[in-house]
């Protein structure tokens, strides 16, 4: 498996700086592919229900999880490494009123501050890409959930073929130390004792919303982008897209989707 040293403060610099306000800008609040729609089928798969707690592992701005909480009624706490994302988040869970429902932790995502058998539901959406090691992320999971409690998440995935050359490409723009395979999230949770409900490859709908992402960059959005972060971020995020776009439409990079259940 081919890995590049980046760290959990090389994530950090990213979201606390330029790359987060650009990845919301291209995709929106919730900083992944699909938006809610693809929020509101993880959420429909892990059949949640008013009064479940829910544990949003990488919660960036909080768009899920406010999201989550105002339509099906569950209490949310996000986890989050990147100090601007969490307070970022609050600001805005409070001016929506969510703040009863929905809190954020500052932690580490391999070594949850929670007690043993405390959610009902862990959950992430396409930010798992940027953690070092999966396997203690996904033992995590399980440890902090509650018996037949369910795991859910997305997360940007190799689905082919890729050259190594190109899969340092890939890691290098978007700062990943790693990714994982389709069927290697798959090994990590059955090894970590779930039973797996949902392992989908989702690369073509992944594909689509990368198409979506270049006309944005090369279209409405190019202006803004170069009025606000300048010619040199500009052209990285066309390289980026491109790069993505090409990959995914290759079938070599694309989205899992996972649901499992704690035994």
């Amino acid at each position: 498996m081919i890995r590049r040293d980046f760290t959990i403060k090389d994530v950090q610099e990213v979201y606390q700086g330029v790359g987060g306000k650009l990845w919301e800008l291209v995709m929106g609040e919730q900083i992944h592919s699909g938006g809610e729609r693809a929020t509101d089928l993880l959420a429909q798969a892990l059949g949640l229900k008013p009064g479940m707690l829910v544990l949003d592992i990488c919660s960036a701005l909080g768009g899920p999880a406010r999201h989550l909480a105002k339509k099906y009624g569950v209490k949310v706490i996000g986890l989050d490494a990147t100090q601007r994302m969490i307070e970022e988040a609050i600001k805005r869970t409070e001016k929506e009123g969510l703040s009863h429902l929905v809190e954020y932790v500052l932690g580490n995502a391999l070594d949850l501050p929670f007690k043993k058998e405390t959610f009902d539901v862990v959950w992430g959406q396409e930010a798992w890409c940027y953690i070092t090691d999966k396997k203690r992320l996904i033992n995590e999971a399980y440890r902090v959930l509650k018996p037949n409690g369910k795991i859910g998440f997305t997360d940007w995935i190799i689905t082919g073929n890729p050259t190594p050359k190109e899969i340092e490409e890939l890691l290098e723009s978007m700062t990943f130390p790693y990714m994982e395979t389709f069927e290697g999230y798959q090994k990590l949770l059955k090894e970590a004792g779930f039973e797996i409900l949902i392992a989908r490859d989702e690369t073509e709908d992944f594909h689509q919303c990368f198409c979506e992402y270049q006309k944005k960059v090369t279209g409405e959005l190019k202006d803004t982008i170069l009025n606000e972060f300048g010619k040199d971020i500009y052209d990285f995020a066309y390289y980026l897209v491109n790069l993505w776009e090409k990959a995914s439409r290759e079938h070599k990079v694309g989205r899992g989707f996972y649901v499992a259940l704690k035994k």
